[in-house]
């Protein structure tokens, strides 16, 4: 199927799911434009007819028939601005913020019976979901500044995810199959069951509320090394300099805790990666070819002095 079909086939579900094909809204006396009128008009930083039209991207000819049919019930109060005649300011009157808080219930109300079969993980992957299809359809979200992340220390729960992205990604990117997999449930369990504070640390990186990468800073086999591993970057985070940021991120703790020498193990198909970690000094120390992960690949070991 195309993308247009999947859209289509997911609007057809959404709009049954929450009764956008009823005449009204969530059971109250409004259809979905009146509702989302009286809203914004209740919430939002609106004073005119033309205001209403560019958040709503609605038809002017569409809207001038709400707001009457609103003013005619004594809902919406219309009155001329007193810095220019001709402009005309919206408000609700006292019934119309009546019916808006009637209105918030009933939606709250079918909203909660909606969401109430649901168990926190699976509400939990909701959200995370809906807030996805938000920054992915968003104009704003195309022209986001390059800093618009934040590197935090993993949640309850987020090293399991570590484990399962990077396994996916590098599958569908490289086709590498499960022992990669078996490869970072690994290292993700020794960081856990050796895990020290003073000589290491893991990174999240977070960006518009979503997981958009790791790196992990763990003890290396002798004392004064430190090792590098896991880092990889979500494919819709990519350009935005948050790779970067979590290499040095490493390299600095890496400095405050002592080590004399960072090293790490990589592949060179992993060219991004790569090139983040020539950028920032390591050099290539060896390689070697292997069969590992369902494929013939090229290993290599790169250092940084400290």
């Amino acid at each position: 199927m195309s993308a247009i079909d999947d859209l289509r086939r997911f609007n057809r579900f959404y709009t049954r799911q929450i009764g956008l094909l009823d005449e009204t809204l969530s059971n109250s006396p409004f259809s979905l434009p009146e509702a989302r009128v009286i809203y914004e008009l209740a919430t939002g930083q609106i004073e005119t007819a033309a205001d209403l039209s560019r958040t709503l991207g609605m038809d002017k000819s569409h809207l001038s028939r709400i707001l009457s049919r609103l003013h005619s019930q004594g809902l919406v109060a219309v009155q001329p601005s007193p810095e220019h005649a001709k402009r005309r300011l919206l408000s609700l009157t006292d019934a119309g913020r009546n019916a808006f808080a009637e209105l918030e219930r009933l939606t709250i109300s079918q909203m909660a019976r909606l969401l109430a079969p649901l168990d926190h993980a699976a509400t939990v992957r909701l959200r995370a979901a809906m807030r996805q299809i938000q920054t992915v359809l968003s104009d704003s979200q195309r022209t986001a500044p390059a800093n618009a992340f934040t590197l935090r220390a993993p949640a309850a729960g987020e090293l399991g995810w570590v484990i399962h992205r990077q396994s996916r990604l590098y599958h569908q990117e490289f086709g590498w199959d499960s022992g990669y997999e078996t490869l970072t449930l690994g290292i993700v369990a020794q960081f856990v069951a050796r895990f020290d504070a003073a000589k290491e640390q893991a990174w999240i990186a977070d960006h518009n509320d979503m997981v958009a990468g790791s790196i992990f800073l763990m003890r290396g086999d002798e004392p004064q090394t430190g090792r590098l591993r896991l880092l990889y970057v979500e494919p819709g985070a990519r350009g935005l300099g948050i790779g970067k940021a979590l290499v040095a991120a490493c390299i600095e703790r890496a400095r405050s805790a002592g080590y004399q020498r960072l090293t790490l193990w990589t592949h060179d198909v992993l060219v991004a990666a790569r090139r983040l970690y020539e950028a920032a000094g390591f050099q290539l120390m060896g390689q070697q070819q292997h069969r590992s992960f369902g494929r013939d690949l090229m290993g290599q070991t790169w250092s940084l002095p400290l």
